[in-house]
């Protein structure tokens, strides 16, 4: 029976490409039927990346996969294998210590994971089996299984709903955990197994159900109402039978799962511009030691001197090969100058900084009771960065907290409470001589209020339906529907709840009236409206249908139009948020045709969107206008301020939303995104539509807008930021379809020159409106201006399902914690719970963030230059031998021990300006935009104070050696002691440079800093101070010791540690001078304006402390 009810369903569907057939319960259709168990994978959840066989090789290739381990590796190979001055264990080591504690990190990332899986793979489930609950583990759940699930449970795999504990087969669901829709959703059992409800009885059935293949699309799914889809919850239904359809890591949830894309931040790509640069630098450096060694050797006797003869298999290799021996020997004594510790640094930097974000209280909301989240470490540093920021407009900008206003039905406006049961009824429109509509059309626009909806009604009692006495509450994904179900209520039409499919609507009689529930055509971003097909109680059938007014307008009678019209256009001007409802009588006959098509497009298994799309056209026309309703989303707290802000710093705000024009332009207003003085472009449909071609008409309204922008604004583009302040401020105002228009224009060439011209005038503009906007233009927006000339930083903020998209092509992506689930937030980068929070976010976290890891990169490159610039200027000295001028010990140790911890703590927890001050002055944000720490100038500041600091490390200790003997009793000192005071002078100058640049100290920075100097001095005793069995040399014992009992040394150290540093100290004192000037002249200037204006203007509370102080 329920195998021919489904064929039934699937008519017209001849070719099943892509289809699998289940059978219920594994038992074959009929016993004269050969029965093959088909083979379909099992109900395993594997979101892990390795296993424990493959976790190292994968680990190692992926880790190799960049460029700094993979030169390590092949300089450790060289020392392997080749003669090297140094030991493999210098660069052996620290690539070691490095592979190994990002292998650690990943690694337990991944061993979360496995227990993740484990906890879900091993949870019980009962499975029936011949008539029995069998217990099993979920990960042993087969295709065409019957699963029992009972309340508040999760489903194991994607299950078919075949029964459930209520007489109508109904049980209700929550999609949290797929879509983050917390409302409750109605699905229903199969028609024929609605009566199996016990274990015997479902273990009767024999049938098959034929169904396309697993595919990731949570709504394109066979028979969505029967579909249970892994990962929902059930809810109030005490349990229900369901038949495995898809398993594992083919059910839905899986096939959605998938990682977070890489994005990578403007300072990454530094890093390896600056690597590159410094590769550069290490093979000039290197070729000029090797042409300048064989110079050297060109003479007899500096090429094979009495004390070091050749062998006769030196003699004898080949000239080239030598020459190519000792580049790569120099490659090997140079190559400390690529700083690989610090891949490691900055990823625990990242790590590590991100914890800030989540514990920052200022961004904990105590309506949700929650705070902001990070998703993704990687891109800290680029929310200092931002160049255009993306906002979606409900949910982001405003409340998303809707409350009915009024509503007009036949041009006549009903605002207020009805003290009676007519409204409140006022005229609107062109027909100002009606009091107020017709009674049965007041009660019709109501009745369509009341079932028009997918709302759900909770109370305390069970679900089989509330009392009418009870207390409603009303649960839905949209908190519009919500609003225009509470605005039919005030009204005395009440939505009492639905049972066993029919709809019961309280009125203003406090009759019960009864619906049949026939379909629901749900809404779509497409389409932009939704309706309902009821039976009336007298066996009339309608449609009530609303939806925006592009959507309704086209679909029902000229002549009924303009009634509502001028109300529409009006509530919108005032920001409202505009509905249009309409209905239609259904013949049955009609009918039968309509629910056959529905039910053949609802059961295809190929297109059935397309077909969906279409049967909906087709019913959704010819339909009469009833009226309209507004309903006003207030503005989120601080949205003004925090756009403000934002312009401010420099950031261009542009507002992506469907949203009818003058409501989003109204909210615009409101938050200050445009001002009264903004002067605003127009590119609409009502713009364009004054042509006959839109194209011609499109193109002169392009060149005109260019023209007038390129007057006004200089042609340089870094001083635009600065020219939005001096000169008059234009924002552009475009919708959908024309966007459609410049984006896909035809091929001729005027046509496609649109495109650059319209970008053209975007950048001139210092806002943006987008309004009618799909999801997908959206993402068409965000991805055309990231491909701009300069790759500007783009940052996308929304909180809805329509905004993943957008969210995932920025550079950036936010998410807001909003009411319309947690889709943008589970796909977003930082999740936050106000747009408020933003302006912290990029103004103080992301201005320190940026600083910070700048100031880490330089200064890694930089104090990696000054350790091996002594090593290049002594090779001058030695012949070119390649002899080291550092201990083995100290190559090693220099980056994963004696200056490490100083520059993390610096990363973690620096604030050159108070973190206050950062976010209450935007300006401040400027200052480092266009990556300004990590351009050209900056990179050979740090560049050559670091070769003068290596210049003098070398020859001050050089001069100092002009004295051989340094010790009273006239001992001289050797090579190695010439090295240890380079390296001593060396790490206390990168240390103490570190400190001078520290503006905020803690107790850590204290403890890391003066801690590495003291460890140093430290580990140089006990290093030296020991005979290590293990060395073959033992060339630094007593070595340092016997160093520091010269006085002479420790003046060469204090001397050349004050010259090295004189510079930095000398720039400071600069600064400090010219910024206390600087307070001068505004104190001075305070100080006279003060004195013009009358002193009791300003109340006594008002004066900040800096007014105080200046006094003083």
């Amino acid at each position: 029976m329920f195998r021919r009810s489904f064929n039934r369903f699937c008519a017209g569907e001849e070719k099943r490409v892509g289809t699998r057939t289940v059978f219920v319960g594994n038992h074959p259709v009929s016993e004269t039927e050969a029965y093959i168990a088909q083979r379909f994978c099992d109900n395993r959840i594997v979101s892990s990346k390795y296993t424990l066989w493959n976790f190292l090789p994968k680990n190692l290739f992926e880790q190799f996969r960049r460029i700094a381990n993979f030169y390590f590796l092949i300089i450790f190979l060289v020392q392997v294998t080749v003669d090297t001055p140094t030991s493999p264990v210098t660069s052996g080591l620290p690539l070691f210590f490095v592979i190994t504690v990002t292998a650690i990190k990943q690694g337990y990332e991944d061993w979360l994971r496995h227990r993740a899986d484990n906890e879900v793979n091993k949870s019980t489930v009962y499975i029936i089996e011949n008539a029995k609950r069998v217990r099993k583990e979920s990960e042993k759940i087969k295709v065409g299984d019957v699963v029992e699930v009972q309340a508040d449970e999760t489903f194991p795999c994607d299950l078919i709903l075949l029964s459930s504990c209520t007489s109508d087969g109904t049980c209700y669901v929550t999609t949290a955990s797929l879509d983050g829709e917390s409302n409750c959703k109605t699905h229903y059992a199969v028609r024929d197994t609605i009566a199996l409800c016990t274990a015997e009885s479902i273990d009767t059935l024999r049938a098959a159900i034929e169904c396309e293949q697993p595919q990731p699309d949570l709504y394109k799914s066979l028979g969505p109402e029967n579909l249970l889809l892994k990962g929902a919850t059930l809810k109030n239904t005490k349990k229900i039978y369901g038949v495995a359809v898809y398993t594992g890591m083919e059910t839905k949830m899986a096939l959605n799962y998938q990682g977070k894309s890489q994005k990578r931040s403007a300072v990454e790509k530094s890093i390896n511009a600056f690597l590159i640069v410094y590769l550069f630098i290490l093979l000039a450096k290197a070729a000029v030691c090797t042409t300048l060694k064989y110079v050297w050797q060109s003479t007899p006797y500096n090429d094979e001197p009495w004390y070091n003869q050749k062998t006769q298999k030196e003699r004898e290799t080949l000239k080239v090969l030598k020459m190519f021996t000792d580049f790569l020997s120099f490659m090997v004594l140079f190559n400390f100058i690529i700083p690989v510790s610090m891949y490691v640094t900055v990823e625990m930097q990242k790590f590590l900084g991100s914890f800030f974000i989540s514990w920052d209280k200022d961004f904990y909301d105590e309506e949700i009771n929650e705070g902001a989240l990070v998703n993704t470490s990687d891109l800290n540093e680029e929310l200092g960065q931002v160049d255009y920021i993306f906002t979606d407009k409900t949910g982001t900008l405003t409340e998303n907290s809707m409350e009915f206003i009024e509503c007009c039905i036949d041009g006549h406006k009903y605002k207020g409470v009805a003290p009676e049961t007519d409204g409140l009824s006022q005229t609107d429109g062109p027909l100002t001589y009606f009091d107020k509509a017709d009674k049965n059309r007041e009660e019709l626009f109501l009745r369509a209020l009341c079932l028009c909806h997918t709302v759900e009604v909770k109370t305390s009692d069970a679900v089989d339906g509330p009392p009418e006495s009870a207390e409603l509450t009303y649960m839905s994904s949209s908190p519009d529907e919500i609003a225009l179900v509470k605005g039919a209520k005030k009204y005395g039409f009440t939505f009492v709840g639905i049972r066993n499919g029919h709809m019961r609507v309280e009125n203003q009689r406090k009759e019960i009236e009864v619906y049949e529930l026939l379909h629901t055509l749900n809404f779509d971003s497409v389409r932009r409206r939704m309706s309902v097909i009821v039976k009336t109680q007298a066996g009339d059938i309608l449609l009530f249908c609303k939806g925006a007014d592009s959507a309704v307008f086209p679909r029902v009678q000229n002549h009924e139009i303009e009634l509502t019209k001028a109300h529409v256009e009006r509530n919108a001007m005032d920001g409202y948020r505009t509905l249009c409802v309409a209905f239609k009588e259904i013949s049955p006959d009609d009918y039968e045709r309509i629910n056959r098509q529905l039910i053949e497009a609802k059961m295809a298994l190929q297109d059935r969107e397309e077909k969906m799309e279409k049967v909906f056209d087709d019913i959704e026309t010819n339909m009469n206008l009833i009226g309209a309703t507004a309903v006003e989303d207030k503005l989120q707290d601080q949205a003004a301020e925090t756009i403000e802000a934002l312009h401010a710093a420099g950031l261009k705000v542009w507002v992506l939303t469907g949203d009818k024009m003058e409501t989003a332009k109204s909210t615009c207003y409101a938050c200050r995104l445009f001002q009264t003085s903004t002067e605003l472009l127009e590119l609409t449909t009502k713009t364009i539509e004054e042509s006959e071609r839109k194209e011609d008409r499109l193109h002169e309204l392009l060149i005109e807008y260019r023209k007038k922008l390129l007057h006004d604004f200089p042609k340089s583009t870094r001083s635009l930021k600065k020219a939005w302040t001096e000169h008059q401020e234009y924002g552009l105002i475009i919708d959908g379809s024309t966007l459609s228009l410049i984006l896909n224009s035809s091929q001729d060439s005027s046509s496609n020159n649109y495109k650059s011209i319209f970008l053209q005038i975007c950048m001139k503009c210092t806002a943006v409106l987008c309004c009618r906007m799909a999801p997908l233009q959206k993402a068409q927006i965000v991805r055309m201006v990231k491909n701009l000339k300069g790759s500007p930083i783009t940052l996308s903020i929304g909180d809805g399902a329509n905004d993943v998209s957008m969210i995932l092509e920025s550079h950036v992506g936010i998410g807001i914690k909003g009411k319309e689930g947690r889709q943008a937030a589970r796909n977003s980068d930082y999740a936050v719970p106000k747009f408020k929070h933003l302006k912290k976010l990029l103004l103080a976290h992301g201005h320190l963030y940026y600083v910070r890891i700048a100031h880490l990169v330089q200064y890694f490159f930089y104090k990696n230059l000054c350790f091996i610039l002594p090593q290049f200027l002594y090779q001058f000295f030695c012949g070119f031998s390649q002899q080291p001028l550092y201990d083995a010990a100290y190559l090693t140790m220099y980056n994963i021990c004696f200056t490490s911890l100083p520059i993390l703590a610096y990363s973690l927890l620096e604030q050159h300006i108070n973190i206050d001050t950062l976010a209450s002055d935007p300006r401040l944000y400027m200052k480092i935009s266009d990556n300004a720490m990590l351009q050209l100038g900056p990179f050979l500041y740090w560049t050559f104070l670091a070769a003068f600091e290596g210049t003098v490390f070398f020859f001050g200790t050089y001069f100092l050696f002009q004295t051989s003997s340094l010790e009273e009793n006239a001992k001289v000192y050797g090579n190695w002691t010439f090295g240890t005071i380079v390296f001593t002078v060396l790490v206390f100058t990168v240390t103490l440079k570190l400190a001078l640049d520290t503006r905020f100290w803690t107790w850590i920075n204290h403890f890391v800093i003066w801690g590495s100097l003291a460890f140093y001095v430290f580990f140089s005793f006990f290093w030296g101070g020991i005979i290590w069995p293990f060395l073959k040399q033992q060339r630094m014992y007593f070595v340092f010791a016997q160093m520091l009992s010269s006085v002479s040394t420790w003046l060469a150290i204090v001397l050349l540690i004050f010259i090295s540093l004189f510079p930095e100290i000398l720039l400071i004192v600069l600064k400090n001078v010219r910024r206390r000037s600087a307070r001068r002249n505004l104190s001075c200037k305070r100080a006279s304006d003060s004195l013009s204006a009358r002193p009791s203007v300003r109340p006594l509370l008002l004066r900040t402390f800096s007014d105080e102080s200046n006094i003083l």
